[in-house]
């Protein structure tokens, strides 16, 4: 009796834990960082300490709810460095950021954030390095722009997040064709090329 009870909790716990982190990558995807933990422990159907017992801190918190895709991420620029042709490494890079982040606004506030420099310090750190590797590879094979910088990439995926759609589909669609867009203003002498399919978004926020 005592084994089986000591399961339930387990199991209990474990429910908790991943309905907790459901609704924070949901909240801080639709509403943004701030929401506060006693209402994501609401909205879990549980007490703020049970939050508090599974994260310490809210950093702790975020940090798990968008761990996957930080290691995501590290994987695309991994990709990109290794790519023989600097310049399609980097378009790829770009292209794969910018459809990841539209498809999970709540990482791409987390990415774009202040809260990122500590919350994935050490691979946003070595994320970078490589970007800066592929850049400056980027800049020496010829076709990226010499006064481009990474804020330029950081601009850019600011600008995506504020794609409005009616579907995560027609998101992705959108973001094709921006970072399409961003691609050929990052190039040194731009060529003019086909654009993705452009996509009916709303005129208006609402």
């Amino acid at each position: 009796m005592t084994a089986q009870v000591g399961t339930r909790l387990r199991s209990d716990a474990r429910d908790n834990r991943e309905r907790i982190l459901a609704v924070a990558r949901l909240a801080f995807a639709t509403e943004g960082l701030d929401v506060p933990i006693r209402e994501i422990a609401r909205r879990s159907g549980v007490g703020a300490a049970t939050v508090y017992r599974h994260f310490e801190t809210k950093e702790a918190l975020l940090a798990e709810a968008f761990a996957e895709q930080m290691t995501a991420c590290s994987a695309v620029v991994e990709e990109g460095l290794a790519a023989a042709d600097p310049w399609l490494g980097f378009r790829l890079v770009v292209e794969r950021l910018m459809e990841m982040h539209a498809l999970d606004r709540g990482f791409a506030r987390v990415f774009t954030s202040q809260v990122s420099q500590s919350v994935f310090a050490a691979d946003r750190d070595r994320t970078l390095r490589m970007l800066l590797d592929l850049v400056r590879r980027a800049k020496e094979a010829g076709p990226l722009r010499r006064d481009f910088v990474l804020e330029d990439l950081v601009l850019a995926l600011m600008a995506n997040d504020g794609i409005r759609a009616e579907s995560p589909e027609i998101r992705a669609a959108a973001s094709r064709r921006f970072a399409a867009l961003m691609i050929q203003s990052f190039m040194a002498d731009p060529v003019p090329a086909p654009l993705p399919p452009a996509v009916r978004l709303p005129l208006t926020r609402g």
